[in-house]
């Protein structure tokens, strides 16, 4: 699924990109949002909204425009998913809920190992890929033929993966249908305020729109795969963790489509551009 959009990034040409002080800004702007503001604020909605449910609490605290700068987004936040991913998740977990009875049954190398898989495979393939077929054909074939192929692959990895995860997960979905209910209404709260306060602050630092609805999708969207991958790693697949990972895809993707109708009305009254 992250393939396609990783092999589309300009590797060979990232040195210049980061050459202009405007790209350092916005990538900044896009670290503080994504592993400051979010992480916290989802920690805050889940001790507000599941104080008497560890598992879930954990499994949700787990589920924490412009195309060539979205591609950038991607790559930069895979490179520090891999690094930040594993620690994170031992801090949120064991630190700040020293108390948890399952705190000390994750490792920090069962995370790792799970977001190396996920992402970092990925991530090495695409960048292998970008430079040998550059080496190999021309930028031109590159461009106009292998990433037109590839990057259905994007969606159907994505309809697979729910397909592969409510397939596992649906006994366990239907038998706790109210703590879903009870993980879905932190997750509504939470994609709704991130992407509108992160679309609000891009406008009032004069971003264009092109680079705020980018940092608007890019904050509110979650790594859902890789947060079940490690829940299902660490805590098993009949685990809570795992059932409060998988609601994610089951609101974040209806939720997320409902933002681009909801941003494109606010941005046509607006008359941002």
């Amino acid at each position: 699924m992250m393939y396609p959009i990783l092999c589309k990034v300009k590797y060979e040409s990232l040195h210049k990109v980061f050459q202009e002080r405007q790209v350092w800004v916005q990538l900044a702007f896009s670290i503080v949002v994504n592993w400051v503001v979010a992480p916290l604020f989802m920690l805050a909605l889940s001790w507000a909204f599941l104080p008497d449910e560890e598992g879930l609490r954990q499994g949700l605290i787990l589920a924490n425009g412009s195309n060539d700068y979205c591609a950038i987004l991607v790559a930069v936040n895979s490179l520090l998913q891999i690094v930040l991913f594993a620690p994170l998740s031992l801090l949120f977990i064991r630190v700040f809920d020293p108390n948890s009875t399952t705190a000390i049954s994750i490792s920090y190398s069962t995370v790792a190992t799970s977001v190396g898989i996920f992402l970092g495979i990925p991530l090495a393939a695409a960048i292998m890929t970008r430079f040998a077929l550059l080496f190999l054909t021309s930028p031109d074939f590159y461009n106009k033929k292998f990433i037109p192929v590839i990057s259905p692959l994007s969606l159907i990895g994505l309809l697979y993966t729910i397909l592969v995860l409510f397939a596992s997960q649906g006994k366990q979905v239907v038998h706790q249908i109210v703590s879903v209910v009870r993980v879905s209404a932190p997750l509504i709260v939470y994609f709704t305020v991130i992407f509108f306060a992160t679309l609000f602050a891009c406008r009032r630092l004069g971003y264009r729109y092109e680079f705020g609805v980018t940092q608007s999708f890019t904050a509110a969207s979650n790594n859902f795969e890789l947060a079940i991958a490690v829940a299902v790693a660490a805590f098993g697949a009949e685990s809570d963790q795992a059932l409060a990972a998988t609601v994610g895809p089951l609101i974040e993707v209806p939720v997320l489509l409902g933002l681009v109708y909801g941003v494109r009305w606010v941005v046509k009254r607006r008359g941002w551009e």
